[in-house]
């Protein structure tokens, strides 16, 4: 089995890089965190490393390693929470003697040397809890700060047990998690807390958005929409799930346009998109996905699209 393999290949290598990808969210970084920190918590003796851009948003989950191309040599390299190669931060992945990709996405891009990919798992932190479950017999270790990094990507990429990925298994490992020693309120407030700016960004939303007859709604946050507001492409992200408790919207889309492309993150309550954001450069998940385009003539095919998707959906 895979998993057999993942465990002995952390067992046999003294050196191990962890990835995750671009962007980072609190479920690629919990889910690189929290494995990083169950080796060093099992194996003191290896060398464990994260790799990957900093988002100064998100360093209170974890902080990256600054490694030279020569740790690479002889070593494993894992990617978690990525489904496809472009997306992966940090080019060097392919360096290491051996890759394994561990991931809750679909698997339209199969690289590595071995996966561990379970799309019916809500979060890639809750394989990273699986894979220590069946490594405890092995010896596995848990410690406070890797339960800490897997429960905030669960609670990350549930929308705090909100979304249906969450599952009773979901519910059970988080309990598991919980018994461990770290500030729980503390983890909530620094994952949902916001700016002021975000916040007004947030008002600017949702009196803006577009809502067709179809249930199909969006919204346009241009470079200077932004800089009105102060708020950096990559903060936006934030916001993306204001729209979702909004009765009416069956599916929606934001657009955020950067220095030189146009970011695209589809939402839904139903009506599967990731099928749409893979004819623009991206995919995801059935009920969350992302996507670029190049000109605001593309985006507006996109809206087509979601509008099209929109109308043909059956309430269940």
């Amino acid at each position: 089995m895979t998993t057999e393999k993942i465990i002995q290949a952390i067992q046999d290598y003294d050196r191990i890089i962890i990835h995750r990808h671009v962007r980072p969210d609190p479920d690629a970084l919990g889910s690189q965190a929290g494995l990083g920190q169950i080796i060093k918590e099992t194996y003191p003796e290896k060398q464990v490393y994260l790799v990957g851009e900093e988002d100064p948003s998100l360093q209170f989950l974890a902080k990256m390693d600054d490694i030279p191309d020569t740790y690479y040599e002889d070593a494993l390299v894992i990617v978690c929470d990525t489904a496809n190669q472009e997306r992966i931060s940090d080019g060097r992945y392919t360096l290491g003697k051996q890759l394994i990709k561990i991931d809750h996405h679909p698997n339209v891009d199969t690289y590595g040397d071995s996966m561990l990919v379970d799309t019916s798992a809500s979060s890639t932190s809750e394989i990273i809890y699986e894979l220590y479950l069946h490594a405890k017999e092995a010896g596995f270790q848990m410690n406070d700060e890797a339960a800490r990094a897997l429960y905030a990507g669960i609670i990350g990429d549930t929308g705090r047990f909100l979304f249906p990925s969450t599952s009773r298994k979901t519910f059970e490992y988080a309990a598991d998690l919980v018994t461990y020693n770290f500030d729980r309120p503390t983890l909530h407030n620094e994952i949902y807390s916001v700016k002021a700016n975000i916040a007004r960004l947030r008002g600017y939303i949702l009196q803006n958005f577009e809502l067709s007859s179809s249930g199909m709604c969006s919204i346009h946050l241009t470079k200077e929409t932004l800089e009105k507001f102060g708020v950096d492409p990559i903060d936006s992200g934030q916001l993306v799930g204001v729209l979702g408790d909004i009765e009416g919207i069956t599916a929606w889309v934001f657009f955020i346009e950067e220095k030189d492309i146009i970011r695209v993150r589809l939402r839904s309550k139903g009506p599967v998109i990731n099928e749409i954001a893979a004819h623009y450069n991206g995919g995801g998940h059935p009920l969350a996905a992302g996507a670029s385009v190049n000109t605001w003539e593309e985006a507006k095919q996109v809206v087509r699209d979601l509008d099209k998707v929109c109308n043909g959906y059956v309430k269940k």
